[in-house]
């Protein structure tokens, strides 16, 4: 990994860090293209709803693919995110096209996303 990757990386780090002090948020984590956990990861004390290690790595999988999709950039403009809502959490997706990852983030129920999507711009806007 270059020097710069890393330094990148160390920032991603500490935002999702910045993400997982907000209350609603219980994971905050970056996700390779090849759908791994590379960073970030559970808050302190929570316990994932997908306690199975392969379920869970299916699951970034998933993520990481849809997040890159591209297929309808051209006509209707790059991906922002994708949420989902579910009965005991909302998951919510942010990709990174030029470094290929994904911010991937799983929040309680009561979740307000378009709030969720201006702090994530505002905590990502400046890593560099």
């Amino acid at each position: 990994m270059s020097e710069q990757n890393e330094s990148s990386f160390q920032l991603y780090d500490e935002k999702c860090k910045i993400l997982l002090k907000e209350p609603e948020i219980r994971f905050a984590g970056i996700i390779n293209k090849e759908g791994q956990l590379v960073l970030g990861g559970f808050k302190e004390g929570i316990t994932p709803y997908e306690n199975d290690e392969t379920k869970l790595q299916a699951f970034y999988n998933f993520v990481s693919k849809a997040s890159i999709r591209k297929e309808f950039d051209q006509s209707l403009g790059p991906i922002n995110y994708i949420a989902a809502r579910r009965d005991k959490a909302v998951l919510v997706s942010f990709p990174f096209p030029i470094s290929q990852i994904a911010l991937l983030i799983s929040a309680e129920p009561n979740l307000n996303i378009e709030n969720l999507a201006k702090k994530v711009v505002e905590i990502f806007t400046n890593v560099k």
